[in-house]
């Protein structure tokens, strides 16, 4: 069966109209108390691999909700003024189509461009749970 559209052209074209962030500029950012890093992984990734530090952990199948003041699953950390709100997944493209989508809401966001994989790669600050 044909697709319409595959994920990688809807990437490419989420990619072309939000904005980007690279590994090296966002671990700068990282200290930086108005922004607000969001993990839209599943939670075995964030398990597996570490996340980074003080990153909100947002499963990308509830976002759209999380973010909505008017849905029963609204968020607080969602409704926070002049916060800069920074998405990432493990290699940039589900985080490039959550930060579209959330554009077409009305909120404002950026995205890892590469993801948690690169950020790893580029040394940045990891943080993992202890298991009991």
């Amino acid at each position: 069966m044909a697709l319409k559209q595959t994920a990688a052209t809807m990437v490419a074209a989420a990619r072309a109209r939000i904005q980007e962030v690279e590994t090296s500029d966002a671990i700068a950012m990282l200290s930086n108390p108005d922004v607000v890093v969001v993990d839209i992984r599943d939670v075995r990734e964030r398990e597996r691999t570490g996340f980074i530090p003080g990153s909100v952990h947002a499963p990308r199948g509830m976002i759209e909700f999380w973010v909505d003041p008017d849905s029963p699953y609204f968020k607080d950390v969602f409704g926070q003024p002049n916060k800069t709100y920074l998405f990432h997944c493990a290699s940039g493209w589900r985080s490039a189509l959550t930060v579209a989508t959330l554009q077409d809401m009305g909120f404002e966001a950026a995205h890892l461009r590469d993801g948690f994989a690169d950020w790893v790669a580029h040394n940045g600050p990891v943080e993992r749970n202890e298991k009991p």
